[in-house]
């Protein structure tokens, strides 16, 4: 059975080379070809015959389908990919400033069951190869080149979408790996960032082995008692072992653990919650992202005005903590925070 090339990062790859006696040059080159120049088709060039040979022999370059595409009239793109098993999951371009984001998912479905969240409802199906993560990076700038030529700028990668990318620990790390190559795509340290719901047996892996990229957490609310029924596995991980364990990772200069903060219209976004979230981060080097929550099918929970949305930003203000009222993207296609559920599409 052939091995995936996407499976591999660059040291993967110069191992490959030099155990089967190969120009060293070959590895760089193939990482040029499809990662930088981002080629879909094999490569031919700067390459000899019998290398080819053994890389065809050695390695498939499958990379997932394109199963269906939904645009919003703000731009965002939310892509279904269906991988080599049947298994389909779903991936975002955010636009900015005539560049995008792009928000990946690690796993088909999340065991987490995270209350808020329509991928929570899908219940765990399996976690993503490496190449599965990586495939949904080069499948979304090919769309782009080909839809919206001059467009393929995704600056920023952020896993946020379906799966808890800490449960998928090592093929997410190997992804990133090669993410950041710079031989490859050479994506920046600053220009990725993976969140969590408070994963902690991923979180204590952190610092030893992806220093360096951003970690954003699914805080939600300061109260435990809360944050259990938002977030489940709180009684397994709860909130002051998480955020012991996120003072331990060494950040780099000028980096800040970014704290996601979804608003649920009279359960999590009122004055007292405010003061207590900020009271908890306002030492810390702390980014809260607030984000009023995206209606999903079935729930009961809603999304609070604007005004009560600003007074709740108006508290953390005075706490000096930098806060950002996300801008809501593509819900009219269900492609915003917390709405991504491939189960749901046919």
């Amino acid at each position: 059975m052939k091995t995936s090339f996407y499976d591999l990062n660059f040291n993967d790859l110069c191992e490959f080379v030099q155990k089967n006696a190969l120009n060293e040059s070959v590895a760089s080159n193939l990482f040029n070809w499809h990662y930088k120049k981002k080629n879909l088709t094999k490569c031919t060039k700067d390459i000899s015959k019998t290398a080819l040979a053994l890389i065809d022999d050695k390695f498939d370059f499958e990379l997932p389908e394109v199963d269906l595409v939904h645009e919003s009239a703000d731009k965002t793109v939310k892509f279904l990919f269906k991988l080599q098993d049947g298994s389909k999951v779903e991936s975002v371009l955010i636009p900015f400033h005539n560049k995008y984001s792009i928000c990946l998912s690690s796993q088909v479905g999340c065991a987490m069951k995270c209350s808020f969240c329509f991928t929570g409802k899908q219940g765990l199906k399996r976690s993503l190869r490496p190449s599965e993560i990586v495939g949904q990076f080069l499948m979304a700038w090919n769309w782009l080149a080909e839809n919206r030529p001059g467009e393929e700028r995704i600056l920023n990668i952020v896993f946020m979408g379906q799966g808890e990318p800490l449960h998928n620990f090592d093929s997410v790390k190997k992804a990133c790996e090669i993410f950041l190559s710079k031989h490859g795509t050479s994506i920046g340290y600053q220009k990725i960032t993976i969140s969590t719901s408070g994963y902690i047996p991923g979180l204590k892996r952190w610092a030893d082995e992806i220093p360096g990229v951003n970690l954003a957490l699914s805080l939600h609310s300061p109260f435990d008692v809360k944050r259990d029924e938002l977030i489940p596995i709180n009684k397994a991980y709860p909130l002051e072992e998480v955020m012991k364990t996120i003072d331990s990772i060494p950040l780099a200069k000028k980096q800040f653990v970014t704290y996601e903060y979804l608003l649920i219209e009279n359960f999590n976004d009122n004055i007292e919650d405010a003061h207590a979230t900020g009271k908890m981060l306002k030492d810390k080097r702390a980014y809260i992202n607030l984000i009023p929550f995206n209606p999903i099918p079935d729930s009961t929970y809603k999304r609070p005005g604007n005004e009560r949305v600003a007074a709740f930003k108006e508290v953390l203000d005075t706490y000096k903590i930098p806060t950002l009222i996300r801008e809501t993207k593509g819900d009219e296609v269900m492609a915003a925070c917390g709405q991504l559920n491939s189960s749901e599409i046919s």
